[in-house]
């Protein structure tokens, strides 16, 4: 049996024959504790989702915190134990999209290949995820002004611009202009991927906004 299953606990015991108190150590399985956490999770995954839902059926402006509670199966005091708020429950389900969306760009951007090669992978996934972005402008606007949102930008700047030094190391892209003003560019000019129709479409901004990288012709 493995002992890292079970957690040392203080029992009270009082005992027939004197009035006092012993206190000894037993093991107890540490299987609720596990249980309860991930319960705590599946609520939050639930709450989020059902939030989601709400705002994309009704408009942000319509939803309330006792239709979460009802669209999850809670009561409302449960549901105030999670979030005070419906602004504040779409911000920590936007910050938990832009953090898996920055692990995908991450891991597309470590993979085997010259820098241009990466570079041009992570910058038509970052263009993917922008088209695929959905919802109206009043919920947009609430999430993108959030402190996390521009701790990802300049995160994400800071690692297309490492891409971008690699690169021009390699002598495969430009270096009369510093990386971070370049990043900045690729980075603007990909949110157009938003508005575009197709996947095809989106390949070819990826493309034009690569040029603009290429070193100035002597």
């Amino acid at each position: 049996m493995d002992p890292s299953t079970f957690a040392i606990q203080s029992v009270l015991v009082k005992t027939k024959c004197h009035a006092r108190v012993e206190v000894y150590g037993v093991l107890v399985p540490r299987l609720w504790e596990d249980t309860i956490d991930a319960h705590r999770r599946s609520v939050d995954e639930a709450i989020l989702s059902a939030t989601v839902e709400l705002v994309a059926e009704h408009g942000l402006a319509s939803v309330t915190m006792s239709q979460i509670a009802a669209r999850v199966g809670i009561g409302r005091a449960t549901l105030y134990k999670y979030y005070p708020d419906v602004e504040s429950i779409l911000v920590a389900w936007h910050e938990r999209q832009i953090g898996a969306h920055l692990a995908q760009l991450a891991e597309v951007g470590q993979q085997p290949g010259p820098p241009l090669r990466r570079l041009r992978a992570v910058l038509t996934a970052y263009a993917t995820i922008s088209r695929q972005r959905h919802g109206d402008q009043q919920l947009a606007s609430l999430l993108h002004s959030a402190e996390h949102v521009r701790r990802a930008q300049a995160h994400l700047r800071d690692f297309v611009a490492g891409l971008i030094t690699e690169a021009a190391t390699a002598g495969e892209i430009r270096t009369d202009i510093p990386p971070a003003e370049l990043a900045a560019y690729c980075l603007h000019a990909l949110t157009a991927a938003g508005v575009l129709p197709s996947a095809a479409a989106v390949g070819r901004l990826v493309d034009v906004t690569l040029t603009g990288l290429q070193p100035p012709q002597q």
